[in-house]
């Protein structure tokens, strides 16, 4: 309900049906065959819409809930009422916008769609939308130049429902054909959908732990709840406002610390505008092969070799390490998915949008803009015109170097001395009898060669 103009505009009519459609193609599949919304997912939407019902609950009004399409239930509700307009937030991306176009199209009132969701507002850029710079430091530098973050619209103090209107239940995972999955105990935070969670969150990390002056030092790790903020789940789904974050930094700023921690906040919120903005200049390249550069490169879809490495069973305990959180959790934190994306498409050489729907279908923090703009970037087709690519085990290294989080997610590889553990295959029968772990048998031998599949790219260049 914070900085929503939709709902502070609608607000200032005499009544409002605030409403939110569960629509069914929402839960269908993607164009590889995964579920859209997974389990983890769509828990942390139901939490959400739940919140959302309640704390409109605390101001004598209700959200109404309906599952089905929006063309369809919307224009209903708008006859049924004498609905005189109608209020909320667009969205670019193609999916979006063909429901919003219906929508549009199967109703005679006025209808207004507002953007947001981004630090920035898209009528603030020094930008045409068509000519979005294709680099992220240009549009940063410009807009930390010639742009300013818009103050947060306040709260809605009141609203009024019509009486007569049925609010509808909530449904759950299993009526929306979801298979229900709770967060492993193992979990870096215990995410939980809704605005009061966002802002319990945002008050925590930054003021009561005190973890905003040293963000920039810490973001690149893999275990706790306060390395790194942990704010993007409530950002994706709309708990939270990014100008509420911007604003609160800058609150701290002024009552305790500024330092470039508090500036990579506010940089690391620009970057996910840039991903949005860039939808704009490129449209549906954002889910082709060839990305935004529409480069022509000759994808595998081996669904053995993807299998392997959804199911964490590369034999690269790193790789698996982070795909058994995500697949446990909804969650995997930004160094974790540089490698894993980086592997697939790189190393593996399978088409990225295999992995980008896999994410789409089980991270928390899912959005169309940020998720495919990293894969195309870790895939060679993005914004980044570097072929770069990481080495998996010199990373692991770096930002595991005890094997602490490896053996977090792979408890089987718990007795593996620290020099071995991002290696294990390393071992000779001895050891292997020594620590328990047999290759092959205990964990999976590696996929590929990794050193081979360096050269394969540099080769490809």
């Amino acid at each position: 309900m914070h900085d929503h103009e939709a709902l502070f505009k609608a607000s200032k009519f005499d009544r409002v049906i605030p409403i939110y459609c569960f629509d069914p193609r929402q839960f269908g599949e993607t164009s590889f065959g995964f579920p859209k919304t997974g389990g983890h997912r769509c828990r942390f939407l139901i939490e959400s819409v739940q919140n959302l019902r309640d704390n409109l609950q605390t101001l004598n009004t209700n959200l109404v809930v309906r599952s089905g399409e929006p063309e369809a239930i919307i224009p209903e509700l708008v006859e049924k009422y004498s609905v005189d307009t109608l209020f909320s937030y667009g969205e670019p991306a193609a999916e979006e916008q063909a429901i919003e176009d219906a929508v549009k199209k199967n109703l005679s009132i006025e209808t207004n769609f507002f953007w947001g969701h981004s630090l920035f507002h898209l009528g603030d850029i020094p930008y045409e939308p068509e000519k979005v710079p294709k680099t992220f430091t240009n549009l940063r530098k410009q807009v930390e130049k010639k742009s300013a973050v818009r103050k947060c619209f306040p709260n809605p103090q009141k609203m009024q429902l019509p009486a007569e209107i049925d609010p509808g239940e909530i449904p759950a995972a299993s009526d929306l054909g979801v298979e229900e999955l709770q967060t492993d105990e193992r979990s870096v935070l215990p995410f939980k959908g809704g605005e009061n969670a966002a802002a319990n969150r945002l008050n925590n990390y930054i003021w009561q732990q005190d973890q905003l002056k040293s963000y920039k030092y810490t973001r690149n790790g893999l275990l706790g709840a306060d390395y790194s903020s942990k704010f993007s789940p409530w950002l994706a789904v709309g708990c939270l406002s990014p100008r509420k974050i911007y604003w609160e930094v800058k609150r701290y700023e002024n009552e305790r610390k500024s330092n470039v921690s508090t500036y990579w906040m506010i940089f690391e919120l620009i970057w996910r505008d840039y991903f949005r903005f860039s939808y704009l200049r490129h449209g549906t390249h954002y889910f082709k092969a060839g990305g935004m550069q529409q480069k022509e490169v000759p994808w595998n879809t081996d669904r053995q070799l993807f299998k392997k490495w959804a199911h964490a069973q590369t034999g690269i305990p790193f790789i698996d390490a982070n795909m058994r959180e995500l697949n446990k959790s909804g969650f995997m934190s930004n160094r974790g998915r540089q490698n894993v994306a980086s592997f697939l498409s790189q190393n593996l050489n399978l088409d990225w949008r295999m992995g980008a729907e896999y994410f789409e279908s089980l991270l928390l923090d899912y959005d169309p803009y940020s998720n495919y703009g990293n894969w195309m970037y870790n895939s060679t087709v993005g914004h980044d015109s570097r072929n770069r690519y990481f080495n998996i085990v010199k990373q692991a290294k770096k930002y595991d170097e005890n094997g602490e989080y490896v053996k977090h997610w792979l408890p089987e590889l718990e007795e593996i001395s620290d020099q071995h553990i991002h290696e294990p295959w390393t071992l000779t029968e001895e050891e292997q009898s020594e620590t328990g772990v047999v290759i092959c048998e205990d964990y999976p031998e590696p996929m590929i060669d990794l050193e081979a599949s360096y050269q394969e790219i540099r080769d490809r260049r």
